[in-house]
């Protein structure tokens, strides 16, 4: 998969261990996401988060990518590639900085990838959000993803299943 034309406007590349920093800057922040998915975000978490593989899939298959305009990281994806089946893709994490929110930024990233991905061949993207977090069930349902089913996640937080057919 090439992430670079995951958007056409933002310099995107996969994100290392040598990045944690910059990851972490981002994600504290953000203190409603971790209100609703405690605990508090710290950079052993990021790293143990960059590692973070479903059941059968390979770190061939994840892309913990980093959006850049200019120098400065203003947004963090983590996809699973041909998860859960052969034609869908699995966002486990996005988060953008503070400051780049409320301005059509990480919907336009959403629709980049959501329009290369389907050039691609892929047939719908999955995610989960924490039930209850009004910031999150928004975003994503404005984005054109809809709830499928209520389940738990891999840390006990009740989440809402979502996808977007493409």
């Amino acid at each position: 998969m090439d992430i670079t034309k995951f958007s056409s406007s933002y310099y995107i590349r996969l994100l290392t261990q040598d990045d944690v920093t910059i990851i972490y800057q981002l994600c504290k922040e953000n203190q409603l996401y971790y209100t609703y998915c405690p605990p508090f975000v710290t950079k052993e978490a990021i790293l143990e988060e960059m590692q973070a593989l479903p059941e059968g899939k390979t770190n061939n298959d994840k892309y913990y990518c980093g959006y850049f305009l200019d120098d400065r990281l203003i947004a963090v994806m983590d996809l699973i590639d041909r998860y859960p089946d052969e034609t869908s893709v699995f966002i486990g994490f996005f988060m953008t900085q503070t400051d780049m929110q409320n301005k059509g930024i990480a919907s336009q990233i959403i629709q980049d990838l959501v329009d290369h991905l389907t050039k691609e061949g892929y047939q719908r993207i999955q995610l989960a959000w924490v039930k209850g977090n009004p910031q999150a069930e928004h975003f994503w349902l404005k984005n054109q993803f809809m709830p499928i089913k209520e389940t738990t996640s891999n840390t006990q937080h009740s989440v809402i299943l979502a996808q977007r057919i493409l």
